[in-house]
């Protein structure tokens, strides 16, 4: 499951940012403020720019008020943030030279911002809007008056420092912040991706279910009549010994077909009663090998468990139990011989490697593999590898096959350590 820090969203994530980034901003332009009407070396518009100060600091408090609300927050809203930004940047300018201040560039901050989170149609607004400001600033704006040659000299250093702590601030603020916005919006559009992938495999899914519901339904009225017209042989061919065996065994296979389509419906019931119970990796996988066994005598493997320390305890629903028997099955398709299985653990997975000596994975086919009705085998229905992972995947695990250095197939199965327990 996912935590409620890692469902928020990527835009409420960014308009913290911002608001972290205003804030910052916001006190370093309140300290060349307060520096400057301290040292009394600037004659500046102290009323408007008080004004302008506190109207961004109210406009800090009022988006984090915001933030803790429950209604998310759009791209209209986030690229009105900006455009709030870029207005009071414009209007501190205005009273504090305009064009000739170092701090002009700064408008760069939030374009670069807007070009890393929002679709190109709000950056270009936002850019529109930047320079507009920019090009009023170079007609209208209140100059920076110091007279005298020792007071010019100070403004050309002031001028120039300005100019390096506005590089500073804006190249930590576009490495930083930038960078960690344009992360998260990679990460929701990940998580996004994965889930579309989740819901159209729960279709999959679906559709694999109505099928088998479908089919069991429609054979069991012709496994009926073939159940009685074999009685009936056998009844009419009693005296040939030869047929009489023969008739036999086709009736047996047919109940066993019946009882197969029966327990698809018990086996539902059953396990939403069973209960679940807590036992050690070790005990699962050996009791789960041993099953395996039973219904694959001709397969030879070899288990090592190379985990260290107490095995993690784990509660495997029967559908995991029955993906790891599908994954033991595929091994021995490719090959029954010298089966290699091995068991591991560490502070937070579970991992089982199943090594087969057969051919191998043919690239070609390798991104189609777990794909529902696709098999490499020649016969069956291509479903073995696909339900196994969804089952595997609902647990929080993953399965995937490589082609080993030495030869064969290693299908790797990983399970959190804490699967199940509560």
């Amino acid at each position: 499951m996912y935590t409620p820090v890692q469902l928020l969203s990527a835009s409420r994530q960014n308009l913290w940012r911002l608001t972290l980034i205003r804030i910052l901003v916001l006190a370093a332009q309140a300290g060349s403020v307060g520096f400057a009407w301290l040292s009394d070396l600037l004659p500046l518009a102290w009323l408007p720019i008080g004004i302008t100060l506190g109207f961004s600091a109210s406009l800090c408090l009022l988006t984090a008020l915001r933030l803790r609300g429950p209604w998310p927050v759009t791209e209209q809203e986030y690229a009105v943030q900006l455009a709030g930004d870029l207005i009071i940047h414009s209007v501190l300018l205005y009273f504090c030279g305009g064009s000739t201040n170092p701090f002009v560039s700064y408008y760069l901050v939030p374009l670069t911002i807007a070009a890393a989170t929002l679709p190109w149609i709000y950056s270009m607004v936002l850019s529109g809007l930047a320079l507009s400001g920019y090009t009023a600033l170079l007609i209208w704006y209140h100059p920076l008056h110091l007279q005298g040659v020792e007071h010019e000299a100070l403004m050309i250093s002031l001028h120039l420092f300005g100019m390096w702590l506005n590089f500073a601030l804006s190249a930590a603020f576009i490495t930083f912040f930038v960078v960690k916005m344009a992360g998260a919006l990679r990460r929701q559009d990940q998580l996004q991706a994965e889930r579309r992938e989740e819901h159209m495999r729960d279709q999959q899914l679906l559709a694999v279910a109505t099928q088998a519901a479908g089919a069991a339904h429609e054979l069991g009225t012709p496994l009926a009549t073939m159940s009685v017209l074999l009685k009936e042989l056998r009844q009419e061919h009693r005296h040939e010994p030869a047929l009489q065996d023969d008739l036999a065994l086709l009736q047996e296979q047919v109940k066993l077909c019946k009882d197969t389509l029966q327990q698809l419906v018990r086996a539902a019931e059953a396990d939403r009663r069973q209960a679940v119970v807590e036992q050690t990796a070790v005990q699962w996988l050996e009791s789960t090998l041993n099953r395996w066994h039973l219904m694959r005598p001709e397969a030879t493997y070899r288990y090592q468990c190379l985990g260290v320390g107490a095995a993690p305890r784990l509660m495997p629903p029967a559908d995991l139990t029955q993906a790891l028997l599908n994954l033991l099955n595929n091994a021995a398709d490719a090959c029954p011989d010298k089966l290699d299985i091995q068991l591991n653990w560490d502070h937070q997975w579970v991992v089982l490697g199943i090594r087969d000596k057969g051919a191998g994975v043919p690239l070609a086919i390798a991104e189609q593999l777990g794909r529902p009705f696709f098999t490499t085998k020649g016969k069956g229905f291509g479903l073995g590898l696909f339900l196994s992972q969804a089952s595997v995947t609902r647990a929080g695990g993953t399965v995937k096959l490589y082609n080993h250095e030495e030869g064969g197939t290693l299908t790797e199965l990983k399970l959190p350590r804490s699967f199940g327990l509560s």
